[in-house]
């Protein structure tokens, strides 16, 4: 019984169109590339973003040093720190003791809540010049996961398009196909001479 099985599957099908072998095939594919395609790009890509960010982010610990400073300069008025976020900055004139060259003065971004007086830690580069502190462990994650998920969903985008097209495509074929197999067959059901 089985044997008669599996030769009714190998035998030809009248009924089977190149297009509908196409769209078999294309669905095949669609399906490994969204199942292991895109996340396999996307930790590969994650990985190799990973790499990178842990490289500049070494070379900025190791181009940057940290001076304590005080805030020299009157914080605008009237600004408020977000509640549950401490990220919101302003610039300010700080000052600070560098070794053997005295007291130095710039402009640096400092926390909301800063006042006149209060310790502040300021970066400088190899130039002496203010710049933002050096990547961490969390900007470095943030980075990875970013490259690899829009990685992911590029390739998942892409194939999914790609398969919306294929399948546009097939339909169009099978539609005219059956167009003019029915041209050919339509006669002898209807008793019409073409």
């Amino acid at each position: 019984m089985r044997t008669r099985v599996r030769s009714r599957r190998r035998r030809h099908n009248p009924l089977r169109r190149r297009s509908d072998v196409v769209e078999a095939w294309t669905a095949l594919v669609v399906g490994v590339l969204l199942f292991v395609g895109a996340p396999l790009a996307g930790a590969a890509a994650g990985l190799w973003a990973h790499d990178q960010a842990r490289t500049i982010a070494a070379t900025q610990r190791a181009e940057r040093h940290r001076v304590h400073a005080r805030v020299i300069g009157n914080p605008p008025s009237g600004l408020t720190s977000v509640e549950g976020t401490g990220s919101q900055t302003f610039p300010v004139a700080v000052r600070w003791t560098d070794p053997g060259k005295g007291p130095r003065t710039a402009t640096a971004e400092v926390p909301v809540d800063t006042a006149r007086g209060d310790p502040v830690d300021v970066w400088l580069d190899a130039k002496g010049r203010v710049v933002s502190p050096p990547a961490g462990q969390v900007a470095v994650w943030q980075h990875t996961l970013t490259v690899g998920v829009w990685t992911a969903g590029g390739i998942i985008g892409a194939t999914l398009l790609t398969s919306t097209l294929t399948r546009r495509v097939a339909q169009r074929h099978r539609l005219a196909e059956w167009e003019r197999d029915w041209a050919l067959t339509e006669p002898e059901w209807t008793r019409r001479r073409a």
